[in-house]
């Protein structure tokens, strides 16, 4: 395989105009003559469920089971990362962000509105009956559990691994790069962004139309506000202005925040329906529905109805595996984004299980509750205003409540922060698509991004075409979901390759070092307790390390080999550099890295910045710091750290090649 590292041609032009022009055609289409692109598009969308269902189901299934092998087998303690990095973000913060822009929305929308409606029309069995109640909290579990952040899960996985493992650029092209090499930075890699564009800007954009009518609905509920277009319009202009703030400020400051303050509020409402709802039965429920769920989850995974044939899937499941793999590139570029310095367990662990679970009690509370509402409380007007329709659920189900205005309120709130949640993440990864992966960008184009989702979504909620936009992202899923198993292929090869690294440094034979001499016990006590001030590292690199790395580099170039040493005093680094052609680099950097001085070494005098910290000269490799320090070394132990490093990286190229 050849080496990953390679330096980003950066040519913004072509994703910006192609993505932009492509997104201006297909509104047109879809404003101008919603009704025949709107059936070309179902139809295409028809054929594919009726042709290819059994695709779409074992696309997701494999997916599902190569996430959790990754996380449970040895490539698990590889790092999203180098290997010294940490992460950007507290667990918290992460949970929070992966929550909103993964399934926030969706959760207020179809929290009621799906389990009442799998209740009251179940693909199989009689209605409204207890059977149909556990049938419906196990298929909205399923279409709403595992499978959906797994998803999301491998797309950020290949992104995130070859971004900050391997210095690619954070785009969905570098998915690409072990199958195709450098061409991931030419026509095929502005291709495959400009795809993940396109599926970003109409997917919230569609979300963004059809969102405003819950909180329109919402807005009548409580204030009396009429339903109609104008106000709609004027939702989707304030949302996304809000959404160019957050967007302008940066993830920290902005999806951060609204991120927190939106599980907040999650838990807030939900705490609120459980107490003030049947609140031991909902437990019992979770309990009960997690187990069925689980239980059941391989022989409904493949259930393809072939021998009774139910349109119901392919309105439901194959629908919502079209739609997680549609919105994958969104949120899968999301939260590669913000998952740097985990272990690749840590990812799956918190991507797959944590959001998952927070979901299945969020369905649980809010869908067992409203089918306890109509099955054993008589409210069967409830299920009826669902079934015709799902945007006034949430809030006529909250009627059933004390204190139903209190929550009405918190939930109209929770949309809303949602919705400006999803708009300002989307349009900082369209940002980033449209920037080669850069987080540098101008503001006017970050504002560019955001004000075009509001145009679409407003242009398309006018001429009605939202329908038919939403159905061709969902069609678009297809051939995503073929990119999708190749890349697992090369992020799986990337992955062996990494470990067999690993390996090959701790089983390689080493000739014998340049110093054998025994450091005499007093000089090891003196460097134990060394704790060097940052000039005294400098000093160190400047005289001991650089001058060793040019002598080795000349021996080397007699050999004719390619060594190349880039000082960075800047930085206060230095790195020693062999060029192997095709086969993967040899780095060796020697850093001055900033620690905190322990208790016992500081005196009632160290008041100053300075006095607190000390400095390390720490060796890092390709694949990150390697955790020792080498200050105060002679120049014999220097000499033979960098022979041994360059020695164990020529066996794993030779293990790699067997």
């Amino acid at each position: 395989m050849e080496a990953i590292i390679s330096t980003p041609k950066r040519q913004l032009g072509p994703v910006f105009w192609g993505a932009s022009s492509l997104i201006f055609v297909l509104v047109a289409l879809a404003a101008l003559f919603p009704g025949p692109f709107g059936e070309q598009v179902a139809l295409l969308q028809a054929w594919l469920f009726d042709n290819a269902s059994w695709f779409y189901v074992s696309v997701v299934a494999l997916i599902l089971v190569f996430v959790a092998y990754l996380g449970l087998s040895r490539f698990g303690e590889i790092k999203l990362g180098p290997d010294h990095a940490e992460p950007t973000y507290s667990y918290g913060s992460w949970f929070a962000m992966l929550f909103s822009a993964g399934m926030g929305i969706g959760l207020m929308f179809f929290g009621v509105a799906e389990p009442v409606m799998h209740f009251m029309a179940p693909p199989e069995g009689d209605a409204a009956t207890i059977e149909a109640a556990q049938e419906a909290m196990k298929l909205t579990f399923f279409h709403w559990g595992l499978h959906a952040w797994a998803i999301y899960a491998i797309v950020a996985l290949i992104l995130a691994f070859f971004a900050y493992r391997h210095g690619l650029p954070l785009t969905l092209r570098s998915a690409l790069y072990p199958l195709i090499g450098d061409r991931i930075y030419g026509p095929i890699g502005h291709a495959v962004d400009i795809f993940a564009i396109l599926g970003t800007v109409f997917g919230v954009a569609t979300s963004l139309g059809y969102g405003v009518l819950q909180i329109n609905s919402g807005l009548s509920h409580l204030f009396g506000i009429e339903v109609a277009t104008s106000v709609q319009v004027g939702l989707i202009l304030g949302i996304m202005a809000l959404a160019a703030i957050s967007v302008v400020t940066g993830l920290d400051r902005g999806v951060r925040r609204l991120s927190e303050l939106n599980l907040v509020l999650a838990l807030l409402l939900m705490t609120m329906v459980i107490l003030l709802g049947p609140t031991v039965l909902l437990l019992q429920m979770f309990v009960q529905n997690t187990g069925a769920y689980l239980s059941e989850i391989v022989s409904k995974t493949f259930n393809l109805y072939a021998y009774d044939p139910k349109e119901w899937l392919g309105g439901w499941t194959l629908l919502y595996w079209g739609w997680w793999l549609s919105w994958s590139p969104f949120v899968g570029l999301f939260i590669a984004r913000i998952s740097r310095g985990r272990t690749i367990r840590q990812f799956v662990t918190g991507v797959l299980f944590v959001p998952a679970g927070f979901t299945l009690a969020w369905m649980t509370v809010f869908g067992n509750s409203a089918i306890d509402l109509v099955l054993n409380q008589g409210q069967m007007a409830l299920g009826q205003v669902i079934s015709a329709d799902a945007s006034l659920a949430l809030f006529h189900f909250l009627e059933g409540f004390p204190l139903s205005s209190v929550l009405s309120f918190v939930a109209m709130l929770m949309i809303v922060v949602f919705f400006v949640t999803s708009a300002d993440s989307g349009s900082l990864v369209v940002d980033m698509l449209a920037s080669g992966g850069r987080t540098d960008s101008p503001v006017w184009q970050r504002i560019y991004w955001a004000g075009l989702m509001a145009a679409v979504a407003i242009v398309l909620l006018l001429a009605g075409g939202l329908a038919a936009l939403q159905t061709a992202t969902i069609a678009s899923a297809m051939p995503f979901a073929v990119i999708l198993l190749v890349a697992s292929y090369g992020l799986l090869q990337a992955l062996r390759m990494d470990l067999h690294k690993k390996e090959s440094q701790q089983s390689a034979n080493l000739a014998p070092r340049v110093a054998r001499d025994p450091v005499p016990w007093q000089q090891r006590v003196k460097t134990m307790m060394l704790l060097p001030r940052r000039d005294e590292v400098e000093r160190f690199i400047d005289g001991t390390v650089s001058p060793v790395m040019e002598e080795v580099a000349e021996e080397l170039r007699k050999q004719g080999v390619q060594v190349d040493i880039h000082p960075q005093p800047e930085r206060a680094r230095v790195r020693f550099e062999v060029v192997l052609g095709t086969e993967i680099d040899f780095e060796y950097e020697v850093r001055v890295v900033d620690y905190q001085r322990p208790a016992f070494q500081l005196s009632d005098t160290d008041e100053t910045d300075e006095a607190s910290h000390y400095y390390r000269a720490e060796v890092h490799l390709r694949e990150g710091g390697q955790d020792y320090d080498i200050m105060g070394w002679s120049r014999e132990q220097v000499l033979g750290d960098i022979l041994d490093q360059y020695e164990k990286h020529l066996h794993f190229l030779h293990v790699v090649r067997e």
